[in-house]
């Protein structure tokens, strides 16, 4: 799954640290707008509806860049392949796990992406090998994860529906081959590979939602959750999905992952910015657990300390 062609090497500088962040506050505020959707659409609508409406709006950003998404037909199938592991499988196995479990244990599950996709991309690439700060920084991501949740997650972890847990799960594996997955267009513009990317996600989706969901017999939306699927579409799909590919062209797949271990911090801010809902003294905890996570997997806090530590060992002693 190694992208062809050479390429400098990875690097999370502080842009893609800045550039996930951002990333993790737009997907954070997606659960938002899925909590108001599922009250009245099915999940395969909600995804085809997210994803038609994102390419139609990632299709207007290209006509006004004045860019054209000329692409031998191989290339297309390619994009399919990433729409259907990357969008329509994982989206709609979430939705499917959240019938059966809540979404506190969907996104402990979901925090696992990271260490699936640092196990796979060290066997899988060349460049993506499984370091111990990365391993460390992983588990001390997903420790801070379920601190942040908090207890009520952990026991509902042990209590909840096998086989929500099973479909969470399936989404979790799904989306770390996508991430590795997407090195392969590592050539191509962030905003053109969104577009294949989310335009064939959204023509496999649209039998599979005729099909299943048959959207002609529901109601029609009221007006949230048009508002909610515009939201989710252009902004949760298609800005969200150049900021993708930028960060994984530039840092790769272990380190876009990492947006997993972001989300439920995004999501907790926005509900104290904008539902009043309190920061906890679990939430402060988690958060610092996680950014000393983080820490670790991007490297350089640990090798200034360890590089300050060997310096003053090494150092001669003051003769004065």
């Amino acid at each position: 799954m190694t992208a062809a062609g050479p390429h400098k090497p990875l690097h999370m500088g502080a842009r893609e640290w800045a550039t996930l962040l951002l990333l993790s506050v737009i997907w954070g505020a997606s659960f938002f707008f899925y909590r108001v959707m599922v009250r009245e659409l099915q999940p395969l609508t909600i995804v085809f509806g997210r994803l038609a409406i994102g390419a139609a709006a990632l299709h207007l950003f290209l006509l006004f860049a004045r860019q054209s998404m000329r692409f031998p037909a191989g290339t297309w199938v390619r994009f399919g392949l990433l729409g259907l592991i990357n969008n329509v499988i994982p989206f709609t196995l979430i939705a499917a796990s959240e019938t059966r479990i809540g979404a506190g244990v969907a996104a402990l599950l979901i925090g696992a992406v990271p260490v699936l996709t640092a196990v796979f991309g060290h066997f899988l690439t060349h460049d993506e090998k499984l370091t111990w700060n990365r391993a460390v920084g992983v588990l001390f991501g997903i420790a801070g994860v379920a601190v942040l949740i908090g207890a009520d997650a952990l026991q509902g972890l042990a209590n909840a529906d096998f086989v929500g847990e099973l479909i969470c799960l399936s989404a979790t594996v799904i989306y770390a081959l996508g991430g590795l997955y997407s090195r392969r267009f590592r050539d191509i513009p962030p905003l053109k590979a969104a577009t294949g990317q989310v335009t064939m996600g959204a023509l496999i989706a649209l039998p599979l939602s005729l099909a299943i969901d048959r959207p002609w017999t529901l109601p029609m939306p009221s007006a949230p959750v048009w508002t909610s699927l515009l939201g989710i579409a252009v902004v949760g799909t298609s800005l969200a999905y150049i900021l993708f590919f930028r960060i994984v062209a530039k840092a790769g797949a272990m380190n876009i992952s990492l947006v997993t271990l972001l989300q439920p911090v995004s999501a907790g801010f926005l509900g104290w910015l904008f539902l009043g809902e309190t920061f906890t003294a679990n939430a402060v905890a988690g958060l610092a657990i996680i950014a000393l996570g983080l820490a670790c997997i991007d490297g350089r806090l640990v090798k200034w300390i360890f590089g300050a530590g060997i310096a003053h060992r090494s150092s001669p002693p003051d003769k004065t």
